[in-house]
């Protein structure tokens, strides 16, 4: 969606890139307080994360005038 490679959003994020390749992968789920960088980070490059209302949780671009 945001077409950042796996090393900006280390960076972005302020964790390793291993951290980020291993948790894409499926391999390992990282530590809480690099879960919330990572989202934090997501969220900050225009992410929306959706609850689970019915249908299941899900994420969306942000709308640019969403006051964000």
């Amino acid at each position: 969606m945001l077409k950042m490679s796996q090393a900006e959003l280390a960076e972005a994020a302020k964790v390793s890139k291993p951290t980020v390749v291993d948790f894409e992968r499926g391999v390992r789920t990282p530590m809480p307080n690099n879960l919330i960088s990572i989202r934090a980070a997501l969220e900050a490059a225009g992410i929306e994360f959706i609850p689970e209302n019915g249908g299941g949780p899900g994420v969306r671009l942000r709308k640019p005038d969403s006051g964000r």
